[in-house]
């Protein structure tokens, strides 16, 4: 087992003729960076459909529906009206906006005081409700509609009916691209990562060969390869996440609203997921690359 061991160091080293230490390195660092590269774009991926629901319900919870008092409705009904709402188990949040507050906002879309024009402020009170996100659908809302218009201070509710229903279209639609897209990459980036492993495999063919005809077992040299592509898969992980760090450092500059959805969580689990499917693929690929060369004839090699 001596005379094994020297002769596997003495070719992984690079002294022999075939393979020299400048060989090694750059084949060793084009392989991580090749599976760090492919290992960012499964994080990316795997970013997006870990806050694709989150991303969702921060879109449906952004709408919402006014609701428009009674031009007589007191001070204190309405109070009641909107603690009512807040205790309700569909509202995230309600936000109460008087005349007053209402007749600011116009005149600063318009640009002109209206009411001097008018002689009265035509603006009605309101309260704006922010539904949660499993609520926020064309039907949810008809039946919450249909138990407020028992309020008699409510005068009209009013919502983007349409425009609700073209969202939870469209968030659908999104999801399933997603899914479908995701494991197309999958596929893809386990192929990549594949072929990758076998072009180094195969520059070692000859050492794989000569190793098994001085009489080494299969385990044996199988364990180094895989203990080298275990590391490898470990360093490409850690490389992927530096990558993944760098494009949420800067997405956070651009979309900070959206950026805050992120957790502590979230990213544990993306980060140690990443650097588990490096180990992996690598080791799995490589198993397999080793065994075709162990199973293959000398004659094979040269093909």
């Amino acid at each position: 087992m001596f005379i094994f061991a020297k002769l596997f160091s003495f070719q992984m080293k690079g002294k022999g003729p075939a393979f020299t230490k400048r060989r090694l390195r750059s084949s060793y660092f084009t392989s991580i960076i090749s599976i760090s590269l492919v290992l960012f774009l499964i994080g990316l991926m795997g970013l997006l459909v870990l806050n694709a629901k989150s991303l969702s319900d921060y879109v449906k919870e952004s709408l919402n529906l006014s609701i428009i008092l009674e031009d007589n409705a007191k001070e204190v009904e309405i109070r009641r009206l909107q603690k009512n709402l807040d205790a309700s188990n569909f509202v995230k949040s309600t936000e109460y906006i008087s005349k007053e507050e209402a007749a600011n906002e116009l005149k600063n879309e318009l640009g002109e005081d209206f009411i001097n024009f008018l002689g009265y402020n035509p603006l009605l009170a309101a309260i704006d409700v922010y539904l949660y996100a499993p609520y926020a659908n064309t039907d949810s809302i008809a039946a919450i509609e249909s138990t407020l218009r028992e309020y008699s201070l409510i005068k009209e509710i009013y919502y983007h009916e349409s425009l609700i229903h073209l969202i939870n279209e469209n968030i659908r639609k999104i999801n399933f691209v997603i899914l479908i897209f995701s494991g197309l990459l999958f596929l893809i980036a386990l192929t990549l990562i594949n072929n990758t492993i076998r072009i180094s495999v195969y520059a070692k063919r000859f050492l794989i060969n000569t190793m098994q005809l001085v009489g080494a077992t299969r385990s044996f040299i199988r364990k180094p390869f895989l203990k080298r592509s275990t590391m490898h898969g470990i360093i490409a992980g850690l490389v992927a996440i530096l990558l993944i760090l760098g494009v949420l450092y800067f997405a956070q500059k651009e979309f900070q609203e959206i950026m805050k959805l992120q957790n502590l969580e979230t990213l544990v689990f993306l980060f140690s997921s990443v650097i588990l499917l490096g180990i992996l693929f690598n080791y799995i690929s490589t198993f397999f690359a080793v065994n075709k060369y162990l199973r293959m004839e000398e004659d094979d090699l040269y093909y």
